[in-house]
Parts: C-alpha cells; sequence; structure tokens
C-alpha cells in the first residue's frame, strides 16, 4: 500500500495462560498514512477514536473523509486533546458510540493518538461486551516508546492517574516515526522522557546515544528518533513478554513514576505534562538511591546531568509547585495512594544502583521527605 513501506516488524508474545496471544509491532517509514492501513472495505465493523488535534493533521483527511461519506461502516470519535481528557466520560463516550451503532463483538477498536488516546480506546475496546480487537497509531513520542506497548490500558479519576484501567493489549501497533516531527517541542521532550527513563533501565548503548547526540536528538534527525523508537520498543516487548500484569520485572518500568505522577496530580492534571513529571520523578529516585546507599552519589550526578542536559525541571520544588505551602505534604498523600503500593508501611519506590541494575524498594516518608526538599 501507498506509504507503508515497513521498515521492521516483530510480535510481542505473551504466556499461553494470559489469555492473550500476542501484539504485532509494525514501523513505517516515511509519510504516516493511517487510512492506507484501513483502506480495504471490510465485513468488521470499525470504530477510530481520535483528539481534536490529530484529527486535523493533513495525513487524517482520507479517513476523516471516508468516516463521514454516506453508506461508511466506519465511525469515527473525536475526544478532546490532552490529559484533562482522560477521563471515564470519554471512555463511556467511546463505549455509548459503539452502543448508538449497534457494534458487536466482532467490532475492531482504532485509537490514533498520543498516550491518553491509546490508552482510552484499549480500555473501551477491553469493557465493551467484555472485549472487542483494538489497534493502535501512536502518535507522539511517549505512546510510541511507551504507552501503546504492553496492553496497559485506562483513565485517570479523581485527579489521580490512571487509578482505572486493565490490562488489554492491542492485536497491532502501527509505528510511524515521522509523527514526531510534528510534535511540539513541549511534546516531544515529554516522549523523550520516557526513552531516557527506558535507557536507564535496559540500554547504557541509547544512555550513550542520548548523551552524546543531544543536537540530534533535539533536532529529531529521523535515523536518531527510529533508533531510539525501535531500541524502546523491543525492550518494553521484552519485560512485558516475561511480566504482562505487573507481578516481578515489568513494574521497573514505574521507574520515577511514583514521584512523577504525584507531582502531576498536586499540581493539577495537564499542568504538567507525563514526561515532564516522570523526569522530574527520575531525579527524586536517583535522588533517594543515592541517600539509601543503593548507588553511588556519582550515578545520581550522571542521572541529573542527562536530564539537566534536556533542559527538564529536576529541582527538589519544582517550578510547577513553586509558592504552594503544602506541596510536600500533598505529594505524599498522592504517593500513599499509589496503584502500586502494596503494604501502608511504606511507598514502593523504583530505585537503582546504577545503569540497567534496578530494586523495588518500600521506602520510609523520612526518607521520601528528605529528597523533596531542597
Amino acid at each position: 500500500m501507498e506509504h507503508t513501506a515497513v521498515s521492521s516488524s516483530f510480535t510481542l508474545s505473551f504466556p499461553e495462560d494470559s489469555g492473550f496471544s500476542g501484539t504485532g509491532i509494525i514501523c513505517y517509514q516515511g509519510t504516516p498514512a493511517p487510512d492506507a492501513l484501513f483502506a480495504q472495505g471490510s465485513d468488521t465493523p470499525r470504530l477510530f477514536v481520535t483528539d481534536s488535534t490529530v484529527v486535523s493533521l493533513p495525513c487524517m483527511r482520507q479517513l476523516v473523509a471516508r468516516c463521514k461519506a454516506a453508506g461508511s461502516k466506519d465511525i469515527l470519535v473525536v475526544l478532546g486533546s490532552g490529559e484533562s481528557c482522560k477521563t471515564i466520560d470519554s471512555v463511556l463516550q467511546i463505549v455509548r458510540t459503539a452502543l448508538e451503532h449497534n457494534l458487536n463483538r466482532n467490532a475492531l477498536f482504532v485509537g490514533i493518538g498520543g498516550g491518553v488516546i491509546c490508552d482510552m480506546t484499549a480500555f473501551a475496546a477491553s469493557i465493551f461486551k467484555r472485549g472487542v480487537q483494538c489497534e493502535l497509531v501512536p502518535t507522539t513520542l511517549l505512546a510510541d516508546v511507551d504507552a501503546a506497548i504492553g496492553g496497559k490500558t485506562g483513565c485517570d479519576f479523581e485527579s489521580y492517574k490512571n487509578m482505572i484501567g486493565t490490562f488489554y493489549p492491542a492485536r497491532n501497533v502501527h509505528i510511524w516515526s515521522d509523527f514526531v516531527l510534528s510534535l511540539p517541542e513541549r511534546e516531544f521532550l515529554s516522549g523523550l522522557a520516557e526513552a531516557i527513563k527506558t535507557a536507564l533501565l535496559f540500554s547504557e548503548e541509547l544512555c550513550a546515544l542520548l548523551r552524546d547526540n543531544k543536537d540530534a536528538v533535539r533536532s529529531r534527525d529521523s535515523a536518531v528518533l527510529a533508533r531510539i523508537i525501535g531500541t524502546c520498543a523491543e525492550a518494553k516487548a521484552k519485560v512485558v513478554h516475561k511480566d504482562l500484569r505487573e507481578h516481578g520485572e515489568r513494574a521497573f518500568l514505574n521507574l520515577g513514576h511514583t514521584f512523577g505522577h504525584a507531582l502531576e496530580s498536586v499540581a493539577g492534571l495537564g499542568t504538567v505534562t507525563h514526561g515532564e513529571g516522570v523526569a522530574w520523578g527520575m531525579a527524586r529516585a536517583a535522588a533517594l538511591s543515592a541517600r539509601l546507599g543503593i548507588c553511588p552519589e556519582s550515578y545520581a550526578a550522571e542521572v541529573q546531568e542527562l536530564l539537566d542536559s534536556y533542559a527538564y525541571d529536576t529541582a527538589p520544588v519544582p517550578r510547577a509547585l513553586a509558592g504552594q505551602q503544602d506541596a510536600e505534604e500533598r505529594l505524599l498523600n498522592a504517593m500513599r495512594k499509589d496503584k502500586k503500593n502494596l503494604s501502608a508501611s511504606g511507598i514502593r519506590v523504583i530505585v537503582q544502583q546504577g545503569y540497567c541494575k534496578t530494586l523495588i524498594r518500600e521506602t520510609d516518608e523520612s526518607d521520601i521527605r528528605a529528597v523533596l526538599r531542597a
């Protein structure tokens, strides 16, 4: 098909007892063309979900026109854009539309957008008539390297991140790295934070690339982007293959997230991007690792230096919380409610001994308070 030259592909497989067969990860070269993937007529009812930003992209024109054409069996749902729209009401809008069009259990839900759209589309697919097929077309770096891969779905609730959701892997994930070229700088850096996280967890080689090629990364060199996305996708796939439901090693992917989700919640969902929260969280996790004697001070300094080189806000008291007198207590309260905690005795945090050496640690609040103070 035109504009759908495949550059690489692999299958993310799951254990036999998981109930899921696998996810095809397909990476394409050239100009994104989501319509070309679904241009052929199908007896399968298809519901496409996107947001108010992505729907206006030139590459979406043909798909939008087809969904609006008289007699079309394809349905388009356009949701609001951004974290503030990642709500149960948005998920129910998808479900309600499917019901209004009398879609059956053979339906296919297709999410075309960033992490918010991918998460909510897959969540809606997992609960509509107890599960229909889902495919994802990520349009942001964050979704390329993280959100679209691995089967985590959900939405925010009562100002808490991803508090409602399921594990429900997509049938296929279609990745065009060139989508990243059109992202606003802040959204690009949001996704890059997840790539840095993956590098710290699994690839010293990727760490070196991010450290030594900042100009090429910041200018969004296509070859460099493809390498970053491919490395991150394969690394995450290997972890998810072994631990779909996050009972073990997959929890490492939450590096920076316990702190980061708390910052997002306290600042007000949508005020801080997810990647900004994760970057700040990784700096706090590195400081905590050093404080607890888990890693040498030199490693924490290297993590800090890498994050600072991309101009992330890594100060103990970030700008988003400047002037809030009760910020520390509100952050701790959000961390106490984090869904990853398994007991009331401490807050579960991902810490590191060094590059690619990661641990899960139940942490006393006094140590967390210490790294939240300037």
